[in-house]
């Protein structure tokens, strides 16, 4: 093999190596597009994700919130049962107390 011969060798390898990689370079550029309706459906997902992360955070407030009511609701309900309770044992205690005196009073008449 004379200079001459590997010279074009030379040149045909290197031709045939850039043609591999522009055409390695086009199929991946192809392949890896992203199209206009590509980025419009990407576009309303991401609305359609943001509208949904806000109603989320709407529904955890509202829910929040509700629970917070119904806790207050809970503990208001409990302190005037405890207000029943102390009342009606207050009402039997002085109604023994009246039911002992009236015997007392029976007892002496009799």
């Amino acid at each position: 093999m004379n200079r001459t011969e590997f010279v074009i060798a030379t040149a045909v390898i290197l031709f045939v190596a850039f043609l591999m990689g522009w055409f390695a370079s086009w199929l991946l550029h192809r392949l890896t597009r992203v199209t206009q309706s590509d980025m419009n459906e990407l576009d309303q997902m991401a609305q359609a994700l943001h509208e949904a992360e806000e109603t989320r955070d709407q529904a955890i407030s509202w829910y929040e919130q509700r629970e917070s009511e119904l806790t207050n609701r809970l503990r208001e309900a409990d302190a005037e049962l405890r207000a029943a309770m102390d009342g009606l044992r207050d009402a039997r205690q002085e109604a023994a107390e009246l039911r002992d005196y009236i015997e007392k009073l029976n007892e002496r008449q009799a």
